[in-house]
Protein backbone atom coordinates (compact mmCIF):
# COMPACT_ATOMS: atom_id res chain seq x y z
CA UNK A 1 0.00 0.00 0.00
CA UNK A 2 1.18 3.53 -0.69
CA UNK A 3 0.13 6.89 0.62
CA UNK A 4 1.06 10.15 -1.05
CA UNK A 5 -0.22 13.68 -1.24
CA UNK A 6 -0.89 16.52 1.20
CA UNK A 7 -0.39 15.62 4.83
CA UNK A 8 1.32 12.30 4.08
CA UNK A 9 4.87 11.11 3.60
CA UNK A 10 6.21 10.73 0.11
CA UNK A 11 4.94 12.15 -3.16
CA UNK A 12 3.97 11.20 -6.70
CA UNK A 13 7.63 10.95 -7.72
CA UNK A 14 8.38 8.48 -4.93
CA UNK A 15 5.88 5.78 -5.85
CA UNK A 16 7.22 2.27 -5.53
CA UNK A 17 6.90 -0.03 -8.51
CA UNK A 18 4.33 -2.79 -8.35
CA UNK A 19 4.15 -6.34 -9.57
CA UNK A 20 3.02 -6.68 -13.17
CA UNK A 21 -0.69 -7.42 -13.40
CA UNK A 22 -1.61 -5.90 -10.04
CA UNK A 23 -4.29 -3.24 -10.43
CA UNK A 24 -3.25 0.24 -9.31
CA UNK A 25 -6.09 1.98 -7.49
CA UNK A 26 -6.18 5.54 -6.16
CA UNK A 27 -8.34 6.22 -3.12
CA UNK A 28 -9.12 9.91 -3.52
CA UNK A 29 -8.13 11.87 -0.41
CA UNK A 30 -10.27 15.01 -0.26
CA UNK A 31 -10.84 15.20 3.49
CA UNK A 32 -13.95 13.05 3.65
CA UNK A 33 -14.09 9.30 3.81
CA UNK A 34 -13.25 6.16 5.68
CA UNK A 35 -9.81 6.04 4.10
CA UNK A 36 -7.99 3.56 6.32
CA UNK A 37 -10.71 0.90 6.25
CA UNK A 38 -11.19 1.32 2.50
CA UNK A 39 -7.44 1.16 1.91
CA UNK A 40 -7.12 -2.06 3.89
CA UNK A 41 -10.14 -3.63 2.17
CA UNK A 42 -8.82 -2.86 -1.32
CA UNK A 43 -5.32 -4.09 -0.47
CA UNK A 44 -6.78 -7.27 1.00
CA UNK A 45 -8.36 -8.18 -2.35
CA UNK A 46 -5.12 -7.58 -4.23
CA UNK A 47 -5.11 -3.91 -5.27
CA UNK A 48 -2.01 -1.73 -5.14
CA UNK A 49 -3.58 1.22 -3.28
CA UNK A 50 -2.40 4.82 -3.24
CA UNK A 51 -4.19 7.39 -1.05
CA UNK A 52 -3.73 10.78 -2.65
CA UNK A 53 -5.31 13.92 -4.05
CA UNK A 54 -2.61 14.30 -6.71
CA UNK A 55 -4.32 15.09 -10.00
CA UNK A 56 -2.03 13.17 -12.35
CA UNK A 57 -1.75 10.12 -10.10
CA UNK A 58 -5.55 9.93 -9.84
CA UNK A 59 -5.92 10.23 -13.62
CA UNK A 60 -3.34 7.58 -14.41
CA UNK A 61 -4.48 4.86 -11.98
CA UNK A 62 -6.26 1.77 -13.29
CA UNK A 63 -9.18 2.57 -10.98
CA UNK A 64 -10.31 5.51 -8.84
CA UNK A 65 -12.35 5.08 -5.65
CA UNK A 66 -14.22 8.14 -4.34
CA UNK A 67 -15.18 7.62 -0.68
CA UNK A 68 -17.44 9.91 1.33
CA UNK A 69 -18.69 10.32 4.88
CA UNK A 70 -20.74 13.19 6.28
CA UNK A 71 -22.88 15.88 4.71
CA UNK A 72 -23.34 16.18 0.94
CA UNK A 73 -22.41 19.90 0.79
CA UNK A 74 -19.22 19.55 2.83
CA UNK A 75 -18.13 16.54 0.76
CA UNK A 76 -18.63 18.54 -2.43
CA UNK A 77 -16.63 21.44 -0.99
CA UNK A 78 -13.74 19.11 -0.19
CA UNK A 79 -13.99 17.44 -3.58
CA UNK A 80 -13.88 20.77 -5.42
CA UNK A 81 -10.84 21.84 -3.39
CA UNK A 82 -8.81 19.03 -4.99
CA UNK A 83 -10.42 19.32 -8.47
CA UNK A 84 -12.28 16.08 -7.80
CA UNK A 85 -15.15 16.73 -10.24
CA UNK A 86 -12.60 17.40 -12.98
CA UNK A 87 -10.66 14.23 -12.14
CA UNK A 88 -13.86 12.17 -12.24
CA UNK A 89 -15.03 13.79 -15.47
CA UNK A 90 -11.67 13.37 -17.22
CA UNK A 91 -11.46 9.71 -16.24
CA UNK A 92 -15.00 8.96 -17.42
CA UNK A 93 -14.42 10.79 -20.71
CA UNK A 94 -11.58 8.35 -21.33
CA UNK A 95 -13.59 5.32 -20.20
CA UNK A 96 -11.47 4.87 -17.07
CA UNK A 97 -13.25 3.24 -14.11
CA UNK A 98 -14.50 5.18 -11.08
CA UNK A 99 -16.21 3.69 -8.00
CA UNK A 100 -18.13 5.96 -5.60
CA UNK A 101 -18.87 4.75 -2.07
CA UNK A 102 -21.59 6.05 0.32
CA UNK A 103 -21.59 9.87 0.05
CA UNK A 104 -19.04 9.28 -2.70
CA UNK A 105 -21.96 7.79 -4.63
CA UNK A 106 -24.40 10.53 -3.67
CA UNK A 107 -22.21 13.39 -4.94
CA UNK A 108 -22.27 11.82 -8.42
CA UNK A 109 -25.93 12.92 -8.75
CA UNK A 110 -27.23 16.38 -9.65
CA UNK A 111 -28.17 17.71 -6.23
CA UNK A 112 -28.30 17.01 -2.54
CA UNK A 113 -31.03 18.34 -0.22
CA UNK A 114 -29.72 18.05 3.31
CA UNK A 115 -30.32 20.07 6.51
CA UNK A 116 -32.07 22.79 4.51
CA UNK A 117 -29.22 23.14 2.01
CA UNK A 118 -29.64 22.56 -1.72
CA UNK A 119 -26.13 21.68 -2.89
CA UNK A 120 -24.96 21.02 -6.44
CA UNK A 121 -23.32 17.65 -7.08
CA UNK A 122 -21.06 16.41 -9.86
CA UNK A 123 -24.02 15.89 -12.19
CA UNK A 124 -22.85 12.60 -13.68
CA UNK A 125 -26.37 11.24 -13.14
CA UNK A 126 -29.75 13.03 -12.90
CA UNK A 127 -31.35 12.67 -9.51
CA UNK A 128 -31.70 14.23 -6.08
CA UNK A 129 -30.28 12.96 -2.80
CA UNK A 130 -32.86 13.56 -0.08
CA UNK A 131 -33.87 12.29 3.34
CA UNK A 132 -35.26 8.78 3.33
CA UNK A 133 -38.87 8.30 4.35
CA UNK A 134 -38.42 5.75 7.11
CA UNK A 135 -39.62 5.31 10.71
CA UNK A 136 -36.04 5.09 12.00
CA UNK A 137 -33.06 7.10 10.80
CA UNK A 138 -30.23 6.73 10.22
CA UNK A 139 -30.51 3.50 8.30
CA UNK A 140 -27.69 1.70 10.09
CA UNK A 141 -26.82 -1.97 9.82
CA UNK A 142 -27.08 -4.90 7.43
CA UNK A 143 -29.61 -5.03 4.63
CA UNK A 144 -30.36 -7.06 1.54
CA UNK A 145 -30.36 -5.59 -1.96
CA UNK A 146 -32.31 -6.24 -5.16
CA UNK A 147 -29.82 -6.73 -7.98
CA UNK A 148 -30.56 -6.34 -11.71
CA UNK A 149 -29.99 -8.93 -14.41
CA UNK A 150 -26.55 -8.95 -16.03
CA UNK A 151 -24.90 -7.25 -13.05
CA UNK A 152 -21.13 -7.55 -12.87
CA UNK A 153 -20.56 -5.66 -9.63
CA UNK A 154 -22.95 -7.93 -7.70
CA UNK A 155 -22.13 -11.15 -9.54
CA UNK A 156 -22.69 -14.01 -7.09
CA UNK A 157 -24.00 -11.65 -4.40
CA UNK A 158 -27.76 -11.56 -4.99
CA UNK A 159 -28.62 -13.08 -1.60
CA UNK A 160 -25.97 -11.28 0.45
CA UNK A 161 -26.33 -8.47 3.00
CA UNK A 162 -24.33 -5.25 3.01
CA UNK A 163 -23.61 -2.67 5.69
CA UNK A 164 -25.37 0.71 5.39
CA UNK A 165 -24.97 3.90 7.44
CA UNK A 166 -27.00 6.81 6.02
CA UNK A 167 -30.12 8.93 6.38
CA UNK A 168 -30.20 10.26 2.82
CA UNK A 169 -30.43 8.55 -0.54
CA UNK A 170 -31.76 8.64 -4.10
CA UNK A 171 -35.35 7.41 -4.34
CA UNK A 172 -35.96 8.28 -8.00
CA UNK A 173 -33.43 7.54 -10.74
CA UNK A 174 -34.85 8.73 -14.10
CA UNK A 175 -32.18 7.03 -16.22
CA UNK A 176 -33.13 3.65 -14.76
CA UNK A 177 -36.80 3.92 -15.73
CA UNK A 178 -38.25 2.23 -18.78
CA UNK A 179 -38.84 4.73 -21.53
CA UNK A 180 -38.35 5.43 -25.21
CA UNK A 181 -35.72 3.33 -27.00
CA UNK A 182 -32.26 4.87 -26.89
CA UNK A 183 -28.87 4.06 -28.36
CA UNK A 184 -27.47 4.44 -24.83
CA UNK A 185 -27.74 1.51 -22.45
CA UNK A 186 -29.63 2.26 -19.26
CA UNK A 187 -27.61 2.03 -16.05
CA UNK A 188 -27.96 -1.18 -14.08
CA UNK A 189 -29.43 -0.16 -10.74
CA UNK A 190 -29.46 -2.15 -7.50
CA UNK A 191 -32.15 -1.17 -5.02
CA UNK A 192 -32.66 -1.58 -1.28
CA UNK A 193 -35.50 -0.74 1.09
CA UNK A 194 -35.59 1.06 4.41
CA UNK A 195 -39.02 2.59 4.81
CA UNK A 196 -39.13 3.15 1.07
CA UNK A 197 -36.96 2.12 -1.85
CA UNK A 198 -33.63 3.80 -2.60
CA UNK A 199 -30.65 3.29 -4.90
CA UNK A 200 -28.10 0.94 -3.33
CA UNK A 201 -25.78 0.58 -6.31
CA UNK A 202 -25.28 1.68 -9.92
CA UNK A 203 -23.29 0.24 -12.83
CA UNK A 204 -23.03 2.63 -15.76
CA UNK A 205 -20.12 1.84 -18.07
CA UNK A 206 -16.92 2.98 -16.33
CA UNK A 207 -18.87 4.63 -13.50
CA UNK A 208 -20.03 2.44 -10.60
CA UNK A 209 -21.17 3.23 -7.08
CA UNK A 210 -22.60 1.79 -3.88
CA UNK A 211 -24.60 3.47 -1.13
CA UNK A 212 -23.38 0.92 1.41
CA UNK A 213 -19.79 0.46 2.60
CA UNK A 214 -18.09 -2.51 0.88
CA UNK A 215 -15.14 -2.15 3.27
CA UNK A 216 -17.48 -2.80 6.22
CA UNK A 217 -19.49 -5.56 4.53
CA UNK A 218 -17.31 -8.58 5.30
CA UNK A 219 -16.89 -11.29 2.69
CA UNK A 220 -19.70 -9.90 0.52
CA UNK A 221 -18.03 -6.51 0.37
CA UNK A 222 -14.68 -8.11 -0.43
CA UNK A 223 -16.26 -10.04 -3.30
CA UNK A 224 -17.85 -6.87 -4.66
CA UNK A 225 -14.49 -5.08 -4.62
CA UNK A 226 -12.92 -8.10 -6.33
CA UNK A 227 -15.63 -7.99 -9.00
CA UNK A 228 -14.87 -4.30 -9.56
CA UNK A 229 -11.10 -4.87 -9.71
CA UNK A 230 -11.70 -7.56 -12.33
CA UNK A 231 -13.26 -4.92 -14.62
CA UNK A 232 -10.13 -2.76 -14.60
CA UNK A 233 -7.87 -2.88 -17.64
Amino acid sequence: MQTVGPGTRGGPDELIGTVAGVKKVVLLDYGSGNLHSAQRALARVGADVTVTADFRTALDADGLVVPGVGAFASCMAGLRAVDGPKIIGRRLAGGRPVLGVCVGMQILFDRGLEHGHDAEGCGEWPGVVEELKAPVLPHMGWNTVQTPEHTVLFDGLADERFYFVHSYGVRDFPLAADGSPSRFARPLVTWAEHGDRFVAGVENGPLSATQFHPEKSGDAGAQLLTNWLDTLD
